[in-house]
């Protein structure tokens, strides 16, 4: 889908201004004359809506943030929701009756708004025992029962309880585990481009190369590794396509790789993003892990903390193990350049992903301090813990 920005008109602008009256993000359009143009008043709401919704904020209308913002205009109550393999509802109303699922300890899975198998069988047992016909569809009777109802798991959000009972069963060993390293864009899309001097430096390459350094080192350790793309320049699957991939391996964690880039020369640092949403639904085990990947690369690399942040991406949102990405310094700084060219501070890039990965599955009563952890050391480390 073609971004439609600033300066622009038609139906689709219409659309999109109406979703966002809405919502609340801006007012109708005076005349008939404006109701079709995308206006700096459009750009504001756009943006402030990509603000809430956790997406990139550019305030173009591209393909995530259309799908946003058509999610955005279902509430609860609005239509019967069903489950269809071929075309899966998708929409605010399915995140708030996932979400509702949860407090009643039926687990409908990550409250990612798509009316998956998942979901419909949570509801299915929840009518069930209701008494009502267990068809996994959300109509009047159902959505009346769900709304008498009192929530039934209490002493922390559901979903966070049970990803960490799912990560204390599992054990501290990472043999035999499976990860997705996922390195961003490919293909036709080489990401952040930056000329420097006879050479081309971009995303993409870049982040390939961070990518197969992480596979060896996971790889030594035990894990079982994918990547979501190989070098070649064939077209790059999308987000979406990467976090199936992680779904379909039902792989335990997944990671992803980029790079960033500014007008400013002088932004610079790294930053690491998990799922969350803006009214505080997130990704208990994917929040822990970002904040493990932050901290250890800050601490073996010296680059800025920018900190870990909540987002709905479709990379992270759609997958179903925890996931991170982590934009891995600047290249259009001159200083995260620098660094970044350098093969060897790729390398403790690496060992700091790694270590965070290790971490990940240690007990909090063993937890070691961040940037101690020697990752040559991991998978004997692992053995003798798991003894």
């Amino acid at each position: 889908m073609r971004a439609i920005k600033r300066g622009e008109r038609g139906p689709a602008v219409t659309e999109i201004r109406q979703i966002l009256v809405t919502l609340g993000l801006m007012q109708p359009a005076p005349d008939s004359a404006e109701a079709d143009h995308f206006n700096d008043a459009t750009e504001r709401a756009v943006r402030a809506f990509q603000q809430s919704r956790g997406l990139s904020v550019d305030g173009e209308v591209g393909a995530e943030t259309w799908r946003a913002l058509d999610a955005a205009r279902w509430t609860l109550g609005a239509r019967t929701l069903y489950y269809s393999v071929s075309n899966p509802l998708r929409g605010d109303d399915v995140r708030q009756l996932q979400e509702r699922l949860l407090e009643m300890g039926y687990d409908a899975g990550r409250t990612d708004g798509t009316y998956g198998a998942r979901t419909a069988k949570a509801l299915s047992a929840f009518q069930r025992e209701m008494g009502l016909v267990p068809d996994g569809s959300c109509g009047p009777q159902t959505l009346h029962m769900l709304r008498r109802l009192g929530r039934k798991v209490t002493g922390g959000s559901p979903l966070k309880l049970r990803e960490e009972s799912l990560f204390r069963a599992s054990g501290p060993s990472l043999v035999g585990r499976q990860i997705v390293v996922d390195p961003g864009h490919g293909g036709s899309d080489p990401g952040v481009v930056v000329p420097d001097g006879p050479l081309r430096w971009t995303e993409a390459d870049l982040a390939y190369d961070l990518a197969t350094r992480l596979e060896g080192r996971l790889a030594a350790a035990g894990m079982r590794v994918h990547l979501t793309r190989g070098p070649l320049p064939i077209e790059a699957p999308s987000d979406a396509d990467r976090a199936q991939l992680a779904n379909d391996l039902s792989a335990d964690l997944l990671i992803s790789l980029h790079i960033d880039g500014h007008h400013n020369p002088e932004a610079d640092g790294v930053a690491t993003y998990h799922y969350g949403t803006e009214n505080g639904v997130t990704s208990t085990m994917g929040e822990r892990l970002a904040g493990l990947v932050q901290r250890e690369i800050v601490a073996r690399t010296g680059l800025r903390n920018c900190h870990t942040h909540a987002k709905t991406w479709e990379l992270l949102r759609y997958t179903r193990m925890p996931a991170v990405r982590v934009d891995v310094g600047y290249l259009t700084s001159p200083k995260d350049r620098a660094q970044l060219t350098d093969p060897m501070f790729r390398e403790r890039v690496v060992e700091a992903i790694v270590a965070a990965v290790q971490r990940m599955y240690y007990p909090a009563e063993i937890d070691v301090k961040t940037g101690t952890i020697d990752v040559s050391q991991l998978r004997l480390a692992l053995g003798e813990l798991s003894k």
